[in-house]
């Protein structure tokens, strides 16, 4: 069974640094791409970050480039979002899923981190 737990999340004045992770199981990791993807209040599900399986490519939404980058540990079945010089715009529940950006899967994604960006 796949599971997917994320955690990291927390309040954070703006301008301020967090670092997710997300702990993977069930599935054999290093064989896939893995995404981040978060739900702000009252918006639609925003694709953020995705890396193949290797960690050797990556890409990241135009809103967050330059301030999230993604990483992965294969031996420790974890993905990363670093996310820094945080704003009201980044809060949101924060989830990983499996799979890259065109095929990731959010029904195998956990319950998700929030992330509040407030002064």
């Amino acid at each position: 069974e796949v599971q997917l737990v994320e955690s990291g999340g927390g309040l954070v004045q703006p301008g301020g640094s967090l670092r997710l992770s997300c702990a993977a199981s069930g599935f054999t990791f290093s064989r896939y791409a893995m995404t981040w993807v978060r739900r702000a209040p009252g918006k639609g599900l925003e694709w953020v970050s995705s890396i193949s399986s290797s960690g050797d490519e990556s890409q990241c939404a135009d809103s967050v480039k330059g301030r999230f980058t993604i990483s992965r540990d294969n031996a420790k079945n974890t993905v990363y979002l670093q996310m820094n010089s945080l704003n009201a715009e980044d809060t949101a529940v924060y989830y990983c899923a499996k799979g890259g950006r065109l095929n990731f899967e959010t029904r195998t994604s956990g319950q998700g981190t929030q992330v509040t960006v407030s002064s």
